[in-house]
Parts: C-alpha cells; structure tokens; sequence
C-alpha cells in the first residue's frame, strides 16, 4: 500500500521517472476491511541529459549484437554473389547468344565469313533457338492485365512509402527522434502513402497503356469500348485492392477486440477520419496518376535503331499476332514453378534476421531505433529481389517461355511466403502468446506484413525483369 515515487531533474527538464512499491507494505484483500494507501514523492538531481532519457529503454546490447552486424556481412556477400552471376549472364552468356544469333542471320542473308571465332561457333549446334526465339511473345500483355496493373502501381506505392518512412527514421537526429513522440512513424506511414498514391496511378495507367496495345484486336470500335472498360477497371482496382483487404483485416480485428472490451479497438473517429483522407486525398491523386500514366507519350528506339512513337509500339520487338506454343518438355530449371520459390529463398535469406529483430520489437515490447540497419536491409532486399528475378527470367526465357511478367512478379512476391512462416514459427517458439485474442492479432497483422512485403518485392521483381528483358531484345536482330 506504499508507493514510492522518484523523480530525477536535469536544470528544468524531467529525466527519469521511476515508480516503486514497498514490499513489506503489501496486504492480502479481505472483504470490508479499509486499507491506507501512501504516496511518497522525492526529487533527485542527476547528471544524466535531456536527450539520453530514452537510453535506459532502448536495448542496445540487443539491437547492436555482433549477430546483427554478422548478418548485414553475410547479406551484402549474398549480394556481390548475386550481381556476380548477373554479370556473368549479361556479359559472357549473352555474348555468347548474340554472336551465336548474328550467325544465324548472316548465314540466312549469306554473308557469313570464314574467320576462327565463327568457325568455333559454328562447329556447335547454331540455330536461332533460346530466348530470341521468343522475340515475337516476349512482349505480349500479361494474363489479367488490369489486376497486374493495379498489382504493380500499388507495389511502386509501397517502395515508396516504406523508402520514406525508413528515411524519415534515420533523419531522427535532425527532427527528433522518431521513439521520442508517440504516433511519429504512424503520421509517416499516413502523409506517404497517401501523396505516393500519385505514383500508383501513374504506374498502373502507364502500364495498361503500353500492353494494352499488345492484346488481341476485334473491331476498333470493340477495341475503343473494350480499353475504355478494362482501364476503369484497373483504376478502380488500383485505388481499392489494397485498402479493401487491409479494412477486412482490420475490422475483423476490431470486432474481436470489441467482443473482449479490450484498449486496442480503433476509435469510429480515428475511422472516420481516415475514410474522409482516403477520399479526398488519396483517390484523387491516384485517378490524377492514372489520366497522367494513360495520356502521357514515350519514343523507344527499337532493335533497328529507329525511333518510333507509344502510338506505334513502346517495345523493341513487335507481337506476332498468333501466340507460338510454350514447350513442355523442359527441365526443372526452366519452369516457373521450380524457379520461383528458390528465388524467394533467397530473398528471404537476405532479410530473416533483421526480421528477427523487428518481430521482437512488435511482439515483445522493445523500443527499435536501429533504422541505418533498417535501410541497408531494405537496399540489399531490393538488389537481391531484382538479381534473382532476373536469373529466373533469364532461365525461363531460355527454355522459350515468354510468359515472364507473372514469373517475375512471383519470384520477388514468394519472399512474403517465407515471412509468414517465419512468423508461425516465431508465434509458435519465441512468444508466448495463447488464447483466441492474441492469435487473432498476431496473424492478422502478420498478414498484412506478408501482403505489403509481397506487392513491395513482386513490384521490385518485375521491374528489374522489365528492364533486363528489354535490354537483351533491344540489341539482337530480328526479322
């Protein structure tokens, strides 16, 4: 029943205050029986300053363990391996294909020469097989191309908003440390995602527009209504995918929350007021980025060396009208489905233990304040989700595949598979978490961090892809 209450001063700044019971005071409850409850109140001077208060709470033997450093070393290996192999691919591989390629075309117009390095390659099989053998689908719209669409413009939304609210983080020494005033890394969450909102429009309209041209043709008035359809619904996607799956998780959690009187239900208010910011803040400045992405225009130098206009093409190769047929008979490494999850392996590889810590910092109360390891994480991340996307490109593009804006899509996106069950595990034998309540919270939250991870590294992905494959198909000839 005695309570002691000490409070340290630094000039006219509160420092620390620390709030103790007396143990010997303490008394067993009986029924009508009084008890006396004392308060005690000292004042201390300390030398301790202002700006160090939150020392005694940031656990910097945890957060800077050798370990942590470790695994920053062992990812950025993992990304000298990766870009290495990508170097290999680009500058010996493909090399290789495309004296191998220019072969087939100067045998085809007969004007091959005689000289020791064709020799050498024409003493091996050479025929116009591979990945140029695809250069007439490789550029062909993507099954789903609304929802692909709207999957990327939210996924470019995504990097951005986690981009700046990392960099807003380690800018804390100039604007205040983010732990310092609660609810700082939750305005930034907020302000970014909703002004990037711009951005996934854009992307998302610039996007439609260039493959929509690539999409089989009906009549040209079909083809007017049939564009004017599908962009509107990869608009409306583009605005509504993720905020309607978030708001179904959400309101699940906080009708549990509600039915258990717990503090963590979100206010109508708080609800109201973030619906009237989607509405007026966020949805016009995605359809402003659509209008932008859908009217803007482009000029692309083809593989000829001439430039054409977006009206024309926006690709290096034309579409060939019939789609050829995918081969089926391929090994492993040329499927999609034997590609993919190891590229999200490796992702996942490049991130678990900084996962580690910032699960900890979620779960188990720990204040985290590392964001320099936050961002060079997220830098490595992107490099290692871009390098692996490419190889599996690359490998299904070989074994003449070309449906490769899913696959690529898929190889970054497979990373946020490995986080969530990373989190069951974490669930299962690093808390200790039980009851209907608590399991609710912690997958439901553990899902919305695998979906966002998945858009932010399936976006990453492909566009690394995007990139690559135009690169190559840019430089080789074709008819």
């Amino acid at each position: 029943t005695n309570r002691h209450l000490k409070i340290s001063y630094n000039g006219d700044q509160i420092v620390e205050v620390d709030l103790t019971s007396d143990p010997e005071s303490l008394k067993p409850i009986e029924l009508d029986k009084e008890y006396t409850f004392t308060l005690t109140i000292e004042f201390e001077k300390t030398d301790k300053l202002f700006h160090s208060r939150f020392d005694r709470y940031l656990d910097h033997e945890f957060f800077k363990h050798p370990i942590h450093w470790f695994s920053i070393f062992n990812s950025f290996m993992m990304v000298l391996f990766l870009m290495g192999l990508v170097a290999l691919i680009l500058l010996r591989t493909l090399k290789k294909d495309y004296a191998r390629y220019g072969i087939v075309q100067d045998l085809e117009d007969g004007l091959m020469d005689d000289d020791g390095e064709k020799e050498g390659l024409t003493g091996e099989k050479v025929e116009d097989a591979g990945w140029k053998q695809v250069h007439g689908d490789v550029f062909r719209a993507p099954m789903w191309l609304p929802l692909f669409a709207a999957l990327v413009g939210t996924g470019w939304q995504l990097i951005i908003l986690t981009l700046g609210v990392i960099v807003f983080a380690v800018l804390g020494p100039v604007h205040g440390e983010v732990h310092e005033e609660r609810g700082e890394v939750m305005q930034s969450i907020i302000f970014c995602y909703s002004f990037s909102s711009i951005l996934a429009g854009y992307t998302s309209g610039r996007l439609f527009k260039d493959y929509f041209s690539t999409m089989p043709r009906r009549t040209s008035g079909g083809d007017t209504a049939a564009m004017n359809s599908l962009w509107q619904a990869a608009m409306g996607l583009t605005v509504l995918l993720l905020p309607s799956v978030t708001v179904f998780i959400l309101a699940l959690l906080n009708l549990v929350s509600i039915s258990y009187g717990t503090i963590n239900t979100i206010p109508f208010m708080v609800i109201l007021k973030l619906f009237f910011l989607w509405i007026f803040v966020t949805v016009p400045l995605c359809i402003v980025g659509t209008l932008l992405g859908r009217h803007t225009s482009k000029v692309t130098v083809g593989a000829g060396g001439s430039a054409s206009a977006a009206s024309t093409t926006v690709f290096p190769c034309r579409v060939n009208a019939i789609p050829r047929p995918i081969p089926e008979d391929v090994p492993w490494y040329g499927k999609p489905s034997g590609l993919i999850p190891l590229a999200g392996l490796l992702s996942f590889g490049s991130i678990f233990i900084e996962l580690y810590y910032v699960l900890t910092s979620l779960w188990n109360y720990k204040f985290y304040h590392v964001y320099g390891f936050l961002f060079g994480v997220y830098c490595i991340l992107t490099i290692v989700v871009g390098m692996t996307s490419i190889i599996v490109v690359y490998f299904c593009l070989n074994a003449e595949n070309y449906l490769w804006q899913w696959t690529a899509f898929g190889s970054g996106a497979s990373t946020a598979a490995y986080v969530f069950l990373y989190g069951v595990y974490y669930f299962l034998f690093k808390t200790q978490m039980h009851g209907f309540l608590q399991t609710c919270f912690y997958f439901g939250y553990m899902a919305l961090i695998s979906i966002n991870l998945g858009l932010l590294c399936g976006t990453l992905g492909y566009s690394s892809a995007n990139r690559f494959v135009r690169a190559i198909f840019a430089n080789v000839k074709v008819d």
